[in-house]
């Protein structure tokens, strides 16, 4: 018997063979865990036979996604990012939510493999039967943002989830990748990672809505408390985002739970300040103008490479640049001007 928790479905088994838009947007809408994992292994897949099948999908569950709150987490690494999801989801599903978790782990630059093992460090939440976790590699994307991760919060919200989060990879120079697909950034920090102002990146603090300086507990407590001072400090002078809301920082223990009521009391009040006044249906309609030159440069990139003149020379031309005959900037234009000339 499928078990039934909030609109989310596990069912006892699923058929293995191809399934078609029509039963996959069905099982989307159901809340059926495991045909929204393979909807999610549809769209990541860059097989041209299965990139149409998921504009479709995707085109057809559109307008049932717009109600989640999508939240991106990120820190460096240790900062404890899972352990902090982990209690918050908790604390999201006990409140009777729907909570969908998008790591993205690391991917090898050498292998292409990637860790895959966020699951085992949310065990609580990953059996929950209102939580639904799905690791996707972040292949060679940059910011820690997986190259779908934006179609796997839309499936996410219109399976009926309340909350998306999305924990990327780690405290990187593109930040601004995860701050254009979410509704609210939240950062983690240390405490006592030495010169705490030193130690931020001002590129961070304009990106946050929050900081939060996990690990407030124990011997490091203090330490906590003299860096989310000095971090409310830098916020109070960084430029902000938009009119609705003034960033904030505050400490947490994700280890007794200190705190993470608090995170998620401003995570809804965000929602609240940004929904008054229309910001955060502006913020969404830019984001969506982002999302489509993302394609649109995907789409390029895919047409050069597969240009019958570009692929002729390409072997030659990257070996020339390769042996230094060739300068990189030269190599480049002869490349583009073929393309040109054949489109």
């Amino acid at each position: 018997m499928a078990e039934e928790s909030h609109g989310l479905r596990r069912p006892a088994v699923q058929p293995r063979g191809a399934l078609s838009v029509e039963e996959l947007e069905q099982g989307v809408i159901a809340g059926d865990r495991m045909l929204l994992a393979r909807a999610i292994t549809l769209i990541e897949s860059s097989r041209s036979e299965d990139v149409e099948k998921a504009q479709r999908l995707l085109t057809s569950l559109r307008p049932r996604a717009a109600a989640a709150k999508r939240v991106g987490i990120s820190g460096a690494p240790g900062v404890g990012k899972s352990t902090f999801i982990e209690a918050l989801g908790m604390r999201l599903v006990e409140r009777g939510l729907g909570v969908a978790v998008l790591a993205v782990d690391p991917s090898s630059t050498v292998s292409g493999g990637s860790i895959l093992g966020d699951k085992s460090r949310m065990p609580q939440l990953a059996l929950h039967p209102r939580a639904f976790i799905r690791p996707s590699p972040s292949a060679t994307t940059l910011g820690g943002v997986a190259r779908r991760t934006r179609e796997t919060m839309l499936l996410c919200a219109a399976a009926g989830f309340d909350v998306v989060l999305v924990e990327t990879v780690g405290v990187g120079q593109s930040e601004t990748l995860v701050a254009q697909i979410v509704d609210f950034f939240l950062v983690l920090m240390l405490p006592g990672a030495g010169d705490e102002l030193q130690g931020i990146k001002k590129g961070i603090v304009e990106l946050a809505d929050l900081i939060a300086v996990n690990k407030a507990d124990g011997e490091t407590e203090s330490l906590a408390q003299v860096a989310c001072r000095e971090y409310s400090a830098a916020l109070r002078y960084s430029p902000r985002k938009g009119d609705s809301w003034q960033p904030r920082a505050l400490t947490v223990s994700a280890l007794t739970g200190a705190g993470i009521d608090s995170v998620w009391e401003l995570i809804e009040e965000h929602h609240r300040a940004l929904s008054a006044n229309g910001e955060l249906e502006s913020r969404r309609r830019q984001q969506r103008t982002a999302w489509m030159w993302t394609h649109i440069e995907e789409m390029v990139l895919a047409a050069f490479r597969q240009d019958s003149r570009v692929s002729s020379r390409l072997a030659e031309i990257e070996s020339a640049v390769t042996a230094g005959s060739l300068s990189p900037a030269q190599g480049a234009a002869e490349l583009v001007a073929l393309f040109r000339t054949e489109h």
